[in-house]
């Protein structure tokens, strides 16, 4: 069940980078999504994002400042799973062809 209302806001779209801030406070999330491009997630708070994916939940410590990278492709909603918001610039990424 989605709990959504978090709010992206789109940075630039350039040089072969996507670049969005992400928004979560308390009991929001991102709402199911796959990524098409890999992308590297940059943390502006501390936080403790729980990411729902078919399998089940993991829960993701995040600090501020130490960035996190993923390949393209996998199925998941991220929640803030804290009673503060969370923060991050999401870089996706267009590899040569």
């Amino acid at each position: 069940m989605p709990a959504m209302g978090a709010t992206a806001t789109p940075l630039g779209d350039e040089h072969g980078f996507r670049l969005t801030e992400w928004r979560l406070p308390p009991s929001t999330s991102t709402g199911w999504h796959v990524h098409e491009l890999p992308y590297t997630v940059v943390p502006l708070t501390d936080g403790l994002m729980r990411i729902e994916t078919p399998d089940g939940w993991i829960d993701f410590p995040i600090e501020a400042g130490a960035p996190y990278s993923r390949p393209a492709g996998v199925e998941h909603d991220v929640h803030n799973g804290g009673d503060t918001e969370i923060r991050f610039i999401e870089v996706e990424a267009r590899l040569p062809s």
